[in-house]
C-alpha cells in the first residue's frame, strides 16, 4: 500500500483522475507525505484505485464536487484522459485553484491550450505543463556536461511510435488522430527543452495511418534560437523506438531508452554508459519523483508552462502534419 494523508478538505493537493498515471502520482505523494484528495468520475476506476493506492477516490468528477463547495486546494494535479485536460484545467481555473500541474500536452488542440494559457493570465495563476523526462536523473546529469562543454551544438531526435500499440489501444479516435501531440512531444520537447526553440524549421511528412491520418513518416530540420542544428526522423509504419543524441565540443549525449545516458567523447568512437545517481527513477514512474518535489516547493526551473507550450504549438504542428489538416473545432 502507498503512505498516504488523506485529506477531508480542500487543504493540500487535488488529485484529478484515478487512473494509472494518478497511481504513479499518488505513488509519489505518499512518499512526500502529502495530503491528498482523489477526484475521479467512474465507480470501477475508484475502486481499482482504493485497493491499488489505499486511497479513497470521489466519484462523480470535478464538476459534481465543485458544485458542492469545498475548500479550494492549494494546488492541483490534473491526470485525465487527453481529451479532457483542457476542460478540467479550465474548471480549476475558474473555481480559483492558483497552481496547477497537468499532464502532457496539457490539451488536445490550439484552441484548448490557448483558452487555459489566457485563463490562467487572467486569473494570476500557475499552469506548468507535466513532461517528466525534463526531470530524468539520465536528464539533469546531461544538463550538467552541456555547461561544462559550453551549451550544446547540434542534436538529431527520433519519435517512431509502435502502431501497433495504438492501433488496438480503445483510446479515442480524436486522441489517436493527435497522438504527436499526446504523446510523441515527450522526445521533441526535450530536445527543444536542451536545445532551444525552432526559429528556423523544413518539416517533411509522408504516409498516413487508419487512424493518424496526418501522416505516418517524418522528417526535417532546422535551427534554435541557440544557434543549435537539428535534425529529426520518425516512421510510424517501420520498426523504431524513441531517442534522442545531443552533440556538444566533447561529447555525444545519447538518451536511448530515454532514460538512460550513454556518451560518447571526442577522440573515440566507444560508447559509455554513464553511471547515474537514479534511485527515485527506479522507485518511481522515472522523473517523477523530482517533477512533483519541485512543483510543490515552488521551484519552478525545468517546468514547462502553458505560454511555453502554446509558443511550441504551431511548431507540432507543423512537425506531425497536421497545419494542413483543420485543427478540432472549438466545443459547442
Amino acid at each position: 500500500m502507498i503512505p498516504m494523508k488523506p485529506s477531508t478538505s480542500g487543504a493540500g493537493v487535488w488529485l484529478i483522475g484515478s487512473g494509472k498515471m494518478a497511481l504513479d502520482y499518488a505513488r509519489v505523494l505518499g512518499a512526500l507525505d502529502t495530503q491528498t484528495l482523489v477526484i475521479g468520475r467512474g465507480a470501477e476506476s475508484a475502486r481499482a484505485f482504493k485497493e491499488k493506492s489505499n486511497l479513497p477516490v470521489i466519484t462523480g468528477g470535478l464538476a459534481a464536487h465543485l458544485a458542492t463547495r469545498p475548500s479550494i486546494p492549494h494546488a492541483a494535479i490534473v491526470s485525465v484522459g487527453v481529451d479532457e485536460l483542457a476542460a478540467v484545467t479550465e474548471l480549476l481555473l475558474v473555481h480559483g485553484v492558483s497552481r496547477i500541474l497537468v499532464e502532457k500536452p496539457g490539451a488536445l488542440d490550439r484552441h484548448g491550450i490557448s483558452r487555459v494559457a489566457a485563463l490562467a493570465r487572467a486569473k494570476h495563476a500557475e499552469v506548468l505543463i507535466a513532461y517528466n523526462r525534463r526531470f530524468y536523473a539520465a536528464t539533469l546529469r546531461a544538463q550538467e556536461m552541456i555547461a561544462e562543454d559550453g551549451g550544446v551544438q547540434s542534436m538529431h531526435f527520433e519519435f517512431t511510435e509502435w502502431a501497433h500499440l495504438f492501433r488496438d489501444s480503445g483510446r479515442p479516435q480524436s486522441v489517436l488522430e493527435a497522438l504527436f501531440l499526446a504523446n510523441s512531444t515527450h522526445v521533441v520537447d526535450l530536445a527543444f527543452y536542451l536545445g532551444g526553440t525552432p526559429v528556423e524549421l523544413a518539416a517533411f511528412t509522408a504516409g498516413g495511418l487508419e487512424w493518424h491520418s496526418a501522416a505516418s513518416v517524418f522528417a526535417g530540420a532546422g535551427r534554435t534560437d541557440r544557434n543549435v542544428l537539428f535534425s529529426y526522423q520518425a516512421n510510424w509504419a517501420a520498426p523504431g523506438r524513441w531517442g534522442l543524441e545531443v552533440l556538444t565540443s566533447n561529447h555525444r549525449l545519447i538518451f536511448r531508452p530515454m532514460e538512460s545516458l550513454q556518451i560518447m567523447r571526442n577522440g573515440s568512437v566507444k560508447v559509455e554508459t554513464e553511471p547515474l545517481d537514479d534511485q527515485l527513477d527506479r522507485d518511481f514512474k522515472p522523473g517523477l519523483y523530482e517533477q512533483v518535489r519541485r512543483f510543490f516547493t515552488g521551484a519552478d526551473s525545468g517546468f514547462c508552462t502553458v505560454d511555453e507550450q502554446l509558443s511550441k504549438w504551431d511548431i507540432y504542428r507543423r512537425i506531425a502534419g497536421y497545419d494542413r489538416l483543420p485543427d478540432h473545432p472549438p466545443p459547442t
